[in-house]
């Protein structure tokens, strides 16, 4: 006989919280400040038809409203592609989605998220989009000359290199 197998509080949140607000957001940091903090969506595959997400570098806060944020503009037709500028996540700039499929990075940041499409729906995370931030007085992004090294070391490239 199939028993589906019991969900622990943190499982079930996860559900709900995909069926409730269209993704579950993941906060991780580092209490040793050893590790960069970064977010991720959980569900956006399911709720927008749109890839999963990823942000480092910045408050948890403002993490986790980019995150929502991104899922609300999904859900009023906004598409995900590489190189796409996305308005009204920081106020001032725009970021940037850049598109990874590093089978290490998906492994090694979207846990939960491997969990909940694995467990849930049957399928695995080929890709995801890390949302990239410019600094907030140059306005530049981590690829581009003269940028803040503050900038290019809050978040890793997890993506392919610009050109």
């Amino acid at each position: 006989m199939n028993q589906s197998p019991v969900l622990d509080p943190e499982e079930q949140k996860c559900l709900a919280d995909i069926a409730e607000h269209g993704c579950h957001v993941l906060l991780i940091w580092d209490e040793e400040l050893k590790e960069i903090d970064f977010a991720y969506s959980v569900g956006l595959p399911v709720s927008v038809g749109q890839p999963e997400v990823l942000v480092y570098g910045l408050g948890r806060e403002i993490m986790h409203f980019m995150i929502n944020e991104i899922c609300r503009q999904c859900a009023e037709g906004l598409v995900l592609s590489d190189g796409l500028r996305i308005h009204d996540l920081l106020e001032g700039h725009d970021c940037i989605a850049r598109w990874c499929t590093n089978g290490e990075a998906i492994k090694e940041h979207l846990g939960w998220a491997l969990w909940y499409h694995r467990t849930q729906r049957g399928v695995d995370v080929e890709g995801f989009y890390q949302i990239v931030w410019p600094g907030a007085a140059s306005g530049l992004f981590p690829w581009d000359e003269g940028v803040s090294q503050d900038v290019i070391e809050a978040q890793p490239a997890l993506y392919e290199s610009v050109q």
